[in-house]
């Protein structure tokens, strides 16, 4: 066989393999795609987290809303269907409607008479007063913040001291984190107890919206904070020869039996890291306009994400807010000591 002919068959099987050069080129390529890949993961997994951070906050504060609004619109209750209820609420009875400015509670302490003197971020303290249903724990017709049955009053005699609670708080948790709770009284046990509601609530706020008409009509006038309710009933004029006579007098007169609406506003965050932007964010619980009007006296109604801790500084935050009418206003005609609605 001649050389000729050799040639191209050993040439054929020739192995041939690849530079330098081409080998970094392809292990770039993998790199980059590899690098790629990992982006589009961490970046789709970011996307995931805030969406599902951003969802679970709205849950919250949807939760968080209708439970306040139910005992919003309970507030003032009379079951006229049990035998011995009380026609009205008695005219030097407490208000329906409390609350506390910048202040908390402790779950055991009686009602909103000892107040703590801090709050979590500046929060409010919301308490209504309404009348329950059915003889001994109660027949779950009527329930407190809780879910807990409320009853109704003994007697007439006793309608006032007999009235259920549900008293809304922010404090937190053995974790550090803050939840927004509920407190009520338990009349079986005789014992004050709260329970969480949700968790995430930052900071809780509230403004009630007072009909200073005269006579009134139930239309709100002015929205006012808790601390600005309190200084116009220590404007009020009082007539008694001793202090029992002259609290009765101040329930008859106080300005929180003026309440027709009340707006709550509540700073919801996620329970974990899913931002990647700055967080030098300002949130104004009742809008700008507030704000910029309000905000330096009503502490809380404004904050500034710079200034809460460092370790949640990366979660999800947003602003809920609801306005809620009081359904049962009831002025008390004293000439005939009737229930008179507004017109």
């Amino acid at each position: 066989m001649s050389d000729e002919m050799i040639s191209p068959i050993l040439k054929s099987h020739t192995q041939r393999g690849v530079t330098i050069v081409e080998l970094l080129v392809s292990i770039a390529i993998g790199l980059l795609v590899v690098l790629s890949a990992t982006g589009l993961v961490a970046s789709t997994k970011t996307l995931f987290q805030a969406q599902t951070e951003g969802k679970e906050t709205q849950d919250t504060a949807r939760f968080a809303l209708d439970n306040i609004a139910a005992s919003i619109r309970q507030a003032g209750y009379v079951n006229y269907d049990f035998n011995n209820s009380p026609q009205i609420t008695p005219s030097t009875a407490s208000a329906d409607i409390a609350g506390l400015d910048a202040n908390s509670v402790s779950a055991t302490s009686t009602d909103i008479s000892t107040p703590l003197g801090t709050a979590v971020n500046f929060s409010d303290v919301l308490a209504v007063r309404f009348f329950g249903s059915g003889t001994g724990a109660g027949d779950g017709i009527v329930t407190n913040c809780a879910g807990f049955p409320v009853p109704a009053p003994t007697s007439p005699s006793t309608a006032d001291q007999d009235r259920g609670w549900s008293i809304y708080y922010v404090a937190n948790d053995a974790n550090g984190e803050p939840e927004l709770l509920c407190k009520y009284y338990n009349p079986v046990s005789g014992k004050w107890s709260a329970q969480s509601i949700v968790k995430g609530v930052e900071s809780f706020q509230v403004l009630y919206g007072i009909d200073r008409s005269d006579p009134p009509d139930g239309t709100v006038n002015q929205y006012l904070n808790a601390t600005a309710l309190n200084a116009l009933d220590a404007g009020i004029v009082l007539s008694g020869t001793n202090a029992q006579e002259r609290a009765q007098d101040l329930n008859r007169k106080t300005f929180w039996k003026k309440i027709s609406t009340v707006k709550i506003a509540m700073l919801v965050r996620g329970s974990q890291n899913a931002r990647t932007d700055t967080t030098s964010s300002k949130y104004d619980l009742f809008g700008s306009d507030y704000a910029s009007v309000n905000g330096g006296n009503d502490k809380g109604t404004t904050i500034q994400e710079s200034q809460l801790p460092a370790q949640t500084l990366n979660r999800i935050r947003k602003v809920y807010a609801a306005t809620v009418q009081v359904r049962n206003l009831c002025y008390v005609d004293s000439t005939r000591g009737t229930c008179v609605p507004p017109p």
